[in-house]
């Protein structure tokens, strides 16, 4: 029996290749887990853990997950991107732009697993765990991962846009350190600082080079299933223009934070 998915059917794909479901389920039992351990750990670790209101507890954990999948997906994206041979030019005879490994299948269904759950908990509490915009990113984010790991094709870029994850916990640790009431410390200081060069480094530059690599392997990209094709071709500019709205409230608040150490010294 064959049913259509998008613009291909399931005789179009080897049933080998669903094997990253499993990755996708393992990541939802890891997150449930990863949440449970936040709370205990910060329980014994910070004692205004149990001053905190429902609320507070259930952000504080869920960034703790967000902060494990960012760990992670660094270190995956880097390693398959870089340290493997994966996608190095002249490695393999085939497009960069179809290579995939399985590898890559359980990094990408681990990623997966982290956004459906994730979003779940937004939109569960809508808005107290972000607004629009986070469900707009974690939307793209899940449709680029879903259709890379069903069609197969696109990995290199979606690993790429992945990377930007590394940002994450100088998010969370910002975060953190308000709750906590450590806004005027100099570690609060310090991490918008490193989250502002982060940001431009990872969430910036990093799409520069992105653009650079797509359109100079342009003659690859047009070689792709349709739906990648299209998707490579709007997805990222989407992220971009939210990364450089982000990059700008960023800016803004680490002159501010500067402005008030300048003053108080």
């Amino acid at each position: 029996m064959n049913f259509s998915l998008g613009f291909i059917t399931t005789a179009e794909i080897p049933s080998k290749e669903f094997g990253w479901i499993l990755s996708v389920l393992a990541s939802i039992l890891i997150c449930i887990i990863v949440y449970e351990v936040t709370g205990v750990v910060s329980s014994i670790l910070y004692k205004g853990y149990a001053k905190l209101d429902s609320a507070h507890k259930l952000e504080w954990n869920n960034r703790g997950i967000s902060t494990f999948h960012a760990l992670f997906v660094a270190v995956a994206s880097v390693y398959i991107l870089i340290v493997s041979d994966l996608f190095k030019e002249g490695s393999k005879n085939d497009l960069i732009t179809y290579r995939r490994s399985i590898l890559s299948d359980t990094a990408l269904g681990i990623s997966l697993g982290y956004f459906v759950s994730d979003l779940a908990m937004i939109l569960w509490k809508f808005p107290a765990l972000g607004g629009m915009e986070y469900v707009l990113h974690h939307g793209l984010s899940m449709f680029s991962i879903i259709q890379s790991l069903v069609i197969g094709q696109a990995q290199f870029y979606v690993l790429m846009v992945l990377f930007t994850e590394t940002t994450t916990p100088f998010v969370n640790l910002r975060w953190y350190l308000d709750i906590a009431g450590q806004k005027k410390s100099k570690m609060y200081t310090c991490n918008g600082i490193a989250l502002f060069l982060g940001w431009l480094a990872a969430r910036i530059l990093w799409f520069v080079f992105f653009f650079h690599h797509l359109f100079s392997h342009f003659d690859q990209v047009q070689k792709m299933h349709p739906l990648c094709f299209y998707s490579i071709l709007i997805i990222p500019p989407v992220l971009t223009v939210m990364n450089v709205f982000w990059f700008w409230k960023i800016t803004k608040g680490i002159i501010k934070t500067l402005t008030k150490a300048k003053h108080s010294a």
